[in-house]
């Protein structure tokens, strides 16, 4: 992981001309320690909201998902406050909640423009194990539950359950598969299998990690989303991943930058306008 301080927006404009309401559904706010304190013993990280909302300006982006960052572990307050300053117009959110969250926290929440789970690998969030027992939660409120997980081999293991949720699955960051392996790789074999069904989702996003410094690479993600695009279209969302806090040259990143390679991922203009608006305004009841 790399410290993140992004005080600021600079940047350019994008190329890429986005259609009206696209949505970034996966970015997150960091806010001051005295106001937001930290899980302790992790990484300070500062990208308050002020800069985020400067960058959707300047890359035209008019609808967020904020996501829960793990920074704050069950202590879903900065997530909530800054949906509630966008507006929920222009705003929704995903978090983390306990195991025994009770049905209460859970409206107190949908009312707070909450539409999404996350399960991930942080130590304080819920397990993959416990995908099932939470989609029974929160399946009367219409939400998503999106995952991911750090462990290399656990998906084609996993598929069998995943694929039989009663709410919509989404995979983080093309399910965090290998790079470097290509649409070879048996754990991406068995998302597009998943998206295949109609009943989990894909996130376009995260595909930028490199150790270099400078303009971000891309390395073999071209590949894969052109599969997912060939296999399920409606099944695909997009997103900044804002602040890019894996991101080794943070003064090299660049929003306009990850707006702007997909033209190049998804040359056809109604395909992508799926994936930046069509998709997301239904899954997080945008468009409801």
């Amino acid at each position: 992981m790399f410290a993140v301080n992004r005080t600021e927006d600079h940047g350019r404009k994008p190329r890429l001309k986005l259609p009206g309401y696209t949505c970034d559904t996966h970015s997150h706010i960091y806010g001051l320690q005295d106001e937001y304190p930290h899980v302790e013993g992790r990484e300070s990280r500062y990208a308050p909201l002020e800069a985020y909302r400067d960058m959707l300006t300047r890359t035209g982006i008019e609808r967020s998902v904020i996501v829960q960052p793990s920074l704050y572990g069950f202590d879903n307050r900065c997530t909530l406050d800054a949906i509630k300053v966008l507006g929920q117009d222009r705003a929704r959110g995903t978090v983390v909640i306990k195991p025994n969250a009770t049905k209460k926290e859970i409206e107190e929440l949908h009312a707070g423009g909450i539409r999404g789970i996350r399960i991930s690998h942080s130590g304080d969030e819920l397990s993959p194990d416990s995908a099932g027992q939470i989609a029974r939660l929160i399946e009367p409120f219409g939400w998503v539950i999106q995952i991911q997980d750090s462990r290399d081999r656990w998906i084609a293991e996993a598929a069998p359950s995943l694929s039989n949720l009663p709410v919509p699955l989404i995979f983080d960051h093309i399910g965090r598969t290998p790079r470097g392996v290509g649409a070879d790789d048996d754990e991406f074999k068995a998302i597009v299998k998943l998206i295949e069904t109609g009943r989990v989702w894909v996130k376009i996003s995260g595909v930028y990690y490199s150790s270099q410094s400078g303009p971000p690479r891309f390395e073999d993600a071209a590949e894969r989303i052109r599969i997912l695009v060939e296999a399920r279209p409606d099944r695909l969302v997009w997103a900044l991943n804002w602040p890019f806090p894996d991101y080794e040259d943070q003064a090299g990143a660049d929003a306009a930058d990850f707006v702007d390679i997909m033209e190049e991922w998804v040359p056809n203009e109604v395909t992508r306008k799926m994936i930046f608006v069509d998709n997301p305004g239904k899954l997080y009841g945008f468009d409801t």
